[in-house]
């Protein structure tokens, strides 16, 4: 147990006091001596002995050793206490070259426990030779300039060994040239020094071979050799001398690398090492030659190392020596001069600076671009240059001053052509002649020149009446031909009145992107096209603009139940008929027409008898003829009541129902309709229902036919212009478009509507002309012969039960539009 650093430890303190007391403690110091490389087992001493324990204690005070460094190297006997060698000691590796080798070892005996220092001499053996670092050194002696008495410094032995072990003495063979001196330093190193005697002769003996020997003092001595070379010099007493002082030659520049241009002749009258030259450019060569020119130090070549360049320099001069290599080395010196002939070999260089980054397209003939700078490098005819310019561009090169200027030689457009690459070709005169190119981009820069177009010469739009504001009807779009603000267009509703409002209230287009869109919702019954000019206008300065036509048609909704027009009826639609009893089948009882404002298939009108009591009465599904079945019978009651449906055929279909009372009477008293009431009195049956309809298909057709006709010349710009074109089927032309055609009425003999005729009336007829044909006299009689008669206007005819009656216009299907009106 490690009872000292068990004690270190600070909270153990008074512990280890009590059991220091307890245990006793005991220090003391012993030392032996033991010669190095002694063999194990070897005693070192008695340690129990010799700290007075006895053998008989042994086992129990277990006696050992402690030293991390030092304890392989020994042990304790247990048995008898003896301290032993247990390893191999070199002393050289753990003492090195110190005179004295301590080995600091502790002994620990228990029980109890006591702490000695033992401190065991590692003495020296004579086990290590001297040696020298260098066995062969070589030392060199010039022939007759070295005098007796010379010393030069000779290598020291080292010996691991100390004291009497290390070295001791040095020896040197007899000769008669050399001895040896020995020098003691205060340290006690010997200094070995080799002595001339007498004078060198390298043509009597070119070497001389010494051995030195380093004795130790050790038993036995031992002792290590080198062997010394001593090498006789040859005196240099003669330089090398170049045939001529200074070359002087010309070269043609561009020379192929590692040409000769020159080869240098230099003797040394000496011989061996005195006798050999090495070429090489003294300090007085600029550093440029010796880049570009190289000497052969063997031979004296002087050839091309980089490219000569005449421009770059014309005259170089190198400044050579020749150094023998004897001892003092002589040196010989000459001067080489070249100068660099000229030939073509630099293409002319060109360089463009612009006044402006781009041209304005406006620009005038004569303007200058940018200016032109050429150079050639050659000198002479090599250096004359000549300016070219690539052909078909609208610029020319000028003169000024011994520069060149790029002007301006036609008209720009940058439309046509926003960027121009121009090529300068630069040629010299030389033989044969160089060229240089370069390529100069020039960009045109826009000014507003050009208005916008539209892609279309004409635009369509539909929407369905009833449709919600801001429904998108179509998109314009317009191109610019320039750029930048030039080119941002600005799209707006040329101002116009549409029915005595504003355009403004029916439209609405968006600046940015061209779409249109409807203000309001709009009645087909009311207007059925809309003409708008839109007009595009760019932000350039000043601001160029366009305008387009735009056609918006509404499409027909089935928004309109149909109307009863005949026979006269209260505001319940209850119609009264009175028929004589005597009446058999095929009776016409009464007709009814009716009129629906929609158009095409939403204006195609069926009756239908609802839920008949009786069979005794039938309605014509197209005509609304209404007529007797059969004869009337006695029992039959004298008061009947139908209910008839007139429906569309619209999606959905939209109907309207009226009461027929039908009173039979004994006789009938049938009253002449006058010419003014014939729709109001007559309840004669009649086809008016059937031959409206075929009138109103073929005007609808006919109307089809006109429009795209009109269509058609519109689009022909260069035939028409649109100021004064044909195209005038909307906006606020479309109520005066309506206005020339005027229907006429035709009726048959019993009074009924047969059927109403629309014709075109010249422009400059003023009003309205309606016509109907009134029978003589009232027969029942389906087809007679008709006489136009003059009526009175339309509108007086057509009653509202609360607005005076109008006609809005014509329909897409060419047919009247009557809004919310029927007959009286």
């Amino acid at each position: 147990m490690d009872i000292r650093g068990f004690c270190q430890c600070w909270k153990w303190q008074v512990v280890c006091s009590f059991l220091l007391c307890s245990w006793g403690w005991v220090s003391g110091q012993l030392r032996y001596s033991i010669v190095e490389e002694s063999e194990p087992g070897t005693l070192v001493g008695n340690v129990a002995q010799d700290l007075g324990i006895k053998r008989a204690e042994l086992s129990q005070r277990s006696i050992h050793l402690r030293s991390e460094k030092y304890q392989r190297y020994f042990s304790v006997n247990q048995a008898n206490g003896g301290l032993v060698v247990k390893d191999r000691i070199d002393r050289e590796s753990l003492c090195g070259s110190s005179p004295s080798c301590l080995l600091q070892i502790e002994v620990v005996a228990e029980n109890p426990v006591e702490l000695f220092t033992l401190e065991i001499e590692i003495l020296d053996i004579n086990d290590n030779s001297p040696t020298f670092s260098s066995n062969y050194p070589i030392i060199e002696i010039t022939e007759l300039l070295t005098s007796p008495g010379a010393r030069f410094a000779l290598n020291i032995a080292k010996d691991s060994d100390v004291g009497v072990n290390g070295v001791s003495q040095y020896t040197l063979n007899t000769n008669p040239y050399f001895s040896l001196s020995v020098k003691n330093r205060k340290d006690g190193t010997l200094i070995p020094q080799l002595i001339l005697e007498k004078v060198l002769d390298r043509e009597e003996k070119q070497e001389h071979h010494l051995v030195l020997t380093a004795i130790d003092g050790g038993e036995p001595a031992r002792s290590g050799t080198c062997r010394i070379t001593i090498v006789v010099l040859d005196i240099n007493d003669n330089p090398p001398v170049f045939n001529q002082s200074v070359y002087k030659i010309s070269i043609r520049e561009n020379l192929p690398l590692n040409t000769v241009i020159l080869t240098l002749n230099a003797t040394d009258q000496d011989d061996g090492a005195n006798g050999e030259i090495q070429f090489s450019f003294d300090d007085h060569t600029f550093e440029n030659a010796r880049e570009i020119f190289s000497l052969n130090e063997q031979n004296g070549e002087v050839s091309i190392n980089r490219r000569v360049d005449f421009e770059e320099q014309t005259f170089y001069e190198l400044s050579i020596k020749a150094i023998d290599k004897g001892i003092p080395k002589l040196e010989g010196n000459c001067i080489i001069q070249v100068e660099i002939e000229d030939v073509n070999d630099n293409s002319p260089e060109i360089s463009f600076a612009k006044i402006a980054n781009d041209i304005p397209e406006n620009a005038l003939s004569g303007d200058v671009v940018g200016f032109i700078n050429v150079k050639d490098k050659d000198f002479g005819k090599n250096g004359d240059i000549r300016l070219d310019l690539s052909p078909n561009v609208p610029f020319k090169i000028r003169t000024l001053k011994n520069r060149y200027a790029l002007v301006i030689d036609g008209n720009l457009d940058r439309e046509q052509t926003p960027r121009y690459t121009i090529e300068l070709t630069a040629s010299d005169l030389g033989s044969p002649p160089l060229y240089g190119r370069t390529s100069v981009t020039l960009g045109v820069s826009d000014i507003n020149d050009n208005a916008p177009v539209f892609t279309q010469s004409t635009y369509n739009a539909f929407i369905k009446e009833n449709s919600d504001p801001g429904t998108l009807l179509c998109t314009v779009s317009a191109t610019d031909l320039d750029e930048g603000v030039n080119s941002d267009l600005v799209y707006s509703i040329v101002e116009s009145q549409i029915d005595g409002s504003s355009v403004s209230s029916f439209v609405y287009i968006h600046s940015n992107d061209g779409n249109i869109y409807a203000q309001r919702s709009f009645d087909y019954e009311q207007i059925q096209v809309l003409q708008i000019t839109i007009k595009v206008e760019d932000s350039g300065s000043p601001q160029l603009s366009s305008t387009v036509p735009v056609f918006i048609f509404i499409l027909d909704r089935n928004d309109n139940p149909p109307s009863l027009l005949y026979p006269e009826h209260s505001e319940d639609l209850i119609v009264q008929e009175r028929i004589p009893k005597s009446t058999s089948a095929g009776y016409l009882v009464t007709k009814l027409s009716a009129v629906d404002l929609d158009s095409g298939h939403n204006a195609w009108l069926v009756f239908t008898l609802i839920d008949p009591i009786n069979y005794s009465f039938q309605v014509s599904k197209l005509t609304g003829e209404v007529r007797t079945v059969r004869g009337l019978q006695e029992t039959e009651n004298m008061e009947q009541q139908l209910f008839i449906s007139i429906s569309d055929q619209g999606t959905p279909p939209l109907s309207t129902t009226v009461t027929v009372l039908v009173s039979i009477a004994d006789e009938v008293i049938v009253e002449r309709p006058k010419s003014g009431d014939f729709l109001t009195h007559s309840k004669s049956p009649s086809d008016m229902t059937l031959y409206l309809i075929i009138s109103l298909v073929a005007i609808s057709l006919v109307s089809l036919v006109t429009f795209m006709i009109l269509l058609v010349k519109c689009l022909r710009k260069d035939s028409y212009d649109y100021s004064s074109s044909c195209c005038i089927l909307g906006g606020s032309q479309s109520k005066s478009y309506t206005d020339q055609y005027q229907p006429t009425l035709y009726l048959n003999t019993d009074g009924t509507l047969k059927y109403m005729e629309v014709r075109m009336v010249p422009p400059g007829s003023q009003g309205q002309s309606y016509q109907t044909n009134l029978p003589p006299a009232l027969e029942q009689q389906d087809f007679n012969i008709l006489m136009p008669v003059d009526f009175p206007q339309l509108k007086d005819l057509i009653k509202d039960t609360t607005t005076p009656s109008e006609v809005t216009g014509l329909n897409n299907s060419g047919m009247v539009n009557i809004k919310n009106k029927i007959f009286d």
